[in-house]
């Protein structure tokens, strides 16, 4: 099969599932809930990085327990949706009325070339 760019070939762009739940939760279950796409933050691709989710709290000797990480994976899921909350990330918060803005940007500087030339013809 030809290949249509020069590009290599990624393992990242293929969705991941979602961790299960468990008693004891860690660190790489967190991440893999955000890199699921379960908190609305990313989308549902694998994110690598340089340190894994927690690295600097165990470098500073106090690593996040199985109740903090519960809590966290509770509320970056489904209680952050029930509450109401936009799946855009802070990125896009204003991209909701970027179409709008797009449209009536149009339509004012058709407006004024319309009339540019309609002042220059009398």
């Amino acid at each position: 099969m030809e290949r249509r760019n020069d590009l290599p070939p990624t393992q990242t762009i293929r969705p991941i599932d979602p961790p299960p739940q468990a008693e004891a939760p860690t660190t790489a279950q967190l991440k893999g809930d955000i890199d699921s796409g379960r908190t609305g933050d990313k989308t549902e691709v694998f994110d690598p990085g340089l340190a894994p989710l927690g690295t600097d709290d165990e470098a500073a000797g106090t690593p996040a327990g199985p109740e903090r990480i519960r809590l966290a994976r509770r509320l970056e899921g489904v209680q952050r949706w029930a509450a109401g909350a936009r799946r855009a990330g802070y990125a896009h918060r204003d991209s909701a009325n970027a179409g709008t803005a797009y449209v009536a940007g149009s339509v004012l500087i058709g407006v004024v070339i319309v009339v540019g030339i309609l002042l220059t013809r009398s």
